[in-house]
């Protein structure tokens, strides 16, 4: 149980690495006059690549933490 609840825990902080690399962007872009998509695509890439690389990073670990857990109940229900 505990390697699927750290798996959860890794991709709830993947979901908020995720959501604060779009604030970020649209806190940039709160100071212009018009909003379009490419302004946003560009307010992404001032971001940087560090939240995109932690949000990947929180995801793999998560996943696998649950697919961990996942096998072991799996192991133990056989036996």
């Amino acid at each position: 149980m505990n390697n699927k609840i750290t798996g959860a825990i890794f991709c709830l902080i993947a979901a908020i690495l995720a959501g604060a690399r779009y604030v970020a962007a649209a806190i940039f872009m709160s100071n212009t006059s018009s909003w379009s998509a490419e302004l946003f695509g560009n307010s992404l890439s001032y971001v940087g690549p560090n939240l995109l690389i932690a949000t990947i990073a929180a995801l793999v670990v998560g996943i696998g933490f649950l697919v961990c857990g996942l096998l072991k109940d799996g192991k133990k229900t056989d036996k």
